[in-house]
């Protein structure tokens, strides 16, 4: 099919539009990772755009092999694990119960969940509620909070909602049981849906440096975003070297004679984002899939 001289024009434009975004996207994380391969007193002189102009793992080999760094991974990795696997759990749970329409005060219990979506208690309150719990400065304070998230329930509700029911129906002709029907039906029907909430649910607990931030004070339990937010607010490389703090910890033993403030941030950065980045395309088909499934079936 030939095709205007305004579509061309219209599909040229809209071609650049998206060579500009990408560009966009990638060239501060090009940036990034050009400092942070560079030498640190040699970027601090500028001029260093897109790849390194003298070449030196030193950033790297300061930030991995610092125990501190390394225990604040951890703690992200098992955070991320148990966090995802939880919330998945939970979310599965509460949206397959809620699934069935002669469940008593099913409505009721709708509502309280949609009002959940709508409003909250504020920081304090729910700093006090944490406190109450016996949460604050432990590791289930990561996990336990953020097991249930309404819109990923709602959304799995409605997911399950598109699921025929004569399936269901004829299953507990049979005798199925609700787990049964569970485990037999919805889970292996249901998994592009799962990997998508996964993805979710695990790139926000990878990324979240919030709780960590304001909910511990231990710092052997702080996950590596919430170290990378102390060491951005660092101001230079002796505040670095000088205090107790995990963030100061992170360069000393270590030859700084090329090092800077800066360039160990910008390899901070790198080891943080490097780890999401390359799961995430494993994980994109059934991301696409199981969004796009949920929005024709919803």
């Amino acid at each position: 099919m030939r095709q205007s001289a305004g579509e061309k024009i219209g599909q040229a434009l809209i071609t650049l539009f998206l060579v500009l975004l990408c560009v966009s996207v990638l060239y501060p994380f090009l940036y990034m990772l050009a400092i942070s391969l560079n030498v640190g007193t040699d970027a601090a002189k500028g001029g260093v755009y897109l790849w390194p102009r003298k070449f030196t793992l030193s950033n790297f080999q300061i930030v991995l092999g610092n125990a501190v760094i390394r225990h604040a991974y951890l703690i992200t990795i098992m955070r991320t694990i148990i966090g995802t696997v939880v919330g998945l759990l939970v979310t599965l749970l509460a949206a397959f119960a809620l699934s069935y329409r002669r469940m008593p005060a099913r409505r009721t219990l709708l509502t309280f969940v949609l009002i959940t979506m709508l409003f909250n208690g504020g920081l304090i309150p729910f700093y006090i509620q944490l406190y109450n719990l016996a949460l604050t400065n432990t590791f289930w304070v990561y996990i336990l909070p953020s097991a249930f998230s309404a819109w990923n329930m709602f959304v799995m509700l409605k997911f399950i909602h598109g699921i025929p029911e004569a399936l269901i129906e004829s299953a507990e002709m049979d005798g199925a049981t609700p787990p049964r029907v569970l485990f037999s039906i919805i889970i292996p029907l249901s998994k592009p849906m799962l990997a998508a909430l996964g993805l979710f649910t695990g790139v926000m607990h990878w990324n979240d440096w919030f709780a960590g931030a304001f909910f511990v004070s231990d710092q052997n339990l702080i996950p590596v975003q919430t170290f990378l937010q102390q060491l951005l607010s660092a101001q230079d490389i002796s505040v670095v070297m000088g205090s107790n703090n995990n963030v100061e910890a992170l360069a000393r033993g270590s030859n700084l004679s090329d090092v800077t403030l800066m360039s160990v941030k910008m390899a901070t950065v790198m080891v943080s984002a490097i780890p999401i980045l390359c799961v995430y395309p494993f994980l994109q088909k059934y991301f696409v899939k199981g969004v796009l499934i949920g929005s024709v079936k919803g």
